[in-house]
């Protein structure tokens, strides 16, 4: 049987997937189109008979928004790691039949044996101005960008007026205390930032993660001490088992991760009461974070991963972009961010990291 007829319902009636709206790609690990539907067909005004078989990097030119190439080499080097299984969604431009750009939002999944091997991938196009009205409008974005900005800004704008023209008559504790909030207020402004340019990163494919061997115990000890400069009433109990392996993973990224559940904790339910867990089994670590508050409604839980969404409940403050952020850059790493709350008994934030990551990063050179 071949790839084509594995889609296939019975009798006469169409193949499901062609009563898709949206375009759909199957590849192979080296990225040669193993199947395709009707709805990609009209998409890219190539027929079934030239998609199938055809390199998808050459026929159909994938690029990102700022024209680099994807797909030139196989899959993405991520889908190596056997626990990712879900590709991002990003925006893609195609070329056409004709030879016109196609703008579409590119997302899927890697298929798997029983063992964990890569044997292809599924790819669900959707054209760009399908998606247009759902998207935040640049304006949308400055307006959130600037109101973030202006709080820590206007902070150290003032601070810093003080200390130029107040310095002889403060003392040193004073000053102190103001440089310590510029300091804070300037990591503010840095931690937006980085957390825009992630979602460039995130979108485009292209977020490079500087691994290393992490032990989170530390880890965790560092982002509860530095959380607690700005909740001073924070109280985190730690529970950790007595052994956990090290994670080859971006230490500034996991930390990232960790500070912002930590935080939202704090701003959504309470700084006390929290609980920073950790687990481990043969294939995978797991740290949560829980809190002990009004938890999030059933109705709220599917979109708190979601990008700009605030929830109304606490002192719904930021940018609504930190766990949309974390959860991608959990992904990046092969792990999974999930959420879970009880209404009235608090919220559980939980993400894991495969243990496997360097071995499979880099496989030993054949003998």
């Amino acid at each position: 049987m071949n790839a084509t007829a594995a889609w296939d319902g019975t009798g006469d009636q169409p193949r499901l997937v062609d009563l898709l709206p949206d375009a759909v790609l199957r590849l192979d690990p080296a990225g040669r189109i193993h199947d395709a539907n009707q709805a990609a067909v009209e998409l890219t005004g190539y027929p079934l008979a030239t998609l199938i078989g055809s390199v998808c990097a050459e026929l159909l030119d994938p690029q990102t928004v700022d024209g680099h190439a994807l797909l030139a080499e196989g899959l993405h080097r991520s889908a190596s790691i056997r626990s990712v299984r879900a590709i991002p969604e990003q925006q893609v431009r195609l070329l056409s039949a004709e030879g016109a750009e196609i703008a579409t939002f590119v997302t899927g999944s890697y298929q798997r044996d029983a063992s964990g091997r890569l044997i292809g991938a599924t790819l669900v196009l959707r054209e760009a101005g399908r998606r247009a009205h759902q998207a935040p409008s640049g304006m949308e974005i400055v307006s959130t960008v600037s109101h973030e900005l202006r709080s820590p800004l206007t902070s150290v704008k003032g601070y810093t007026g003080l200390l130029l023209s107040r310095w002889e008559r403060l003392t040193d504790d004073q000053k102190r205390e103001m440089l310590e909030q510029v300091n804070h207020d300037a990591d503010r402004v840095k931690r937006l930032i980085d957390e825009l340019l992630d979602i460039s990163r995130l979108e485009t494919g292209r977020l490079h993660l500087r691994r290393q061997m992490v032990a989170l115990d530390e880890l965790v000890a560092t982002v509860v001490e530095k959380v607690g400069m700005e909740y001073p009433s924070l109280d985190v109990t730690v529970t950790f088992p007595d052994e956990l392996p090290e994670v080859y993973a971006d230490s500034d990224k996991l930390t990232q991760v960790l500070t912002n559940l930590l935080e939202n904790a704090c701003k959504y339910a309470s700084p006390v009461g929290l609980v920073v867990a950790a687990e481990a089994d043969e294939s995978e670590v797991a740290l949560s974070v829980s809190d002990a508050g009004e938890g999030i409604p059933e109705a709220d839980l599917p979109k708190v991963f979601t990008k700009f969404f605030r929830r109304d409940l606490g002192r719904p403050t930021g940018s609504g972009l930190g766990l949309w952020i974390s959860r991608g850059l959990v992904e990046a790493h092969g792990g999974e961010l999930t959420a879970s709350s009880i209404p009235g008994s608090g919220t559980t934030f939980r993400f894991t990291l495969p243990l496997y990551a360097f071995e499979e990063l880099h496989p030993p050179l054949p003998q």
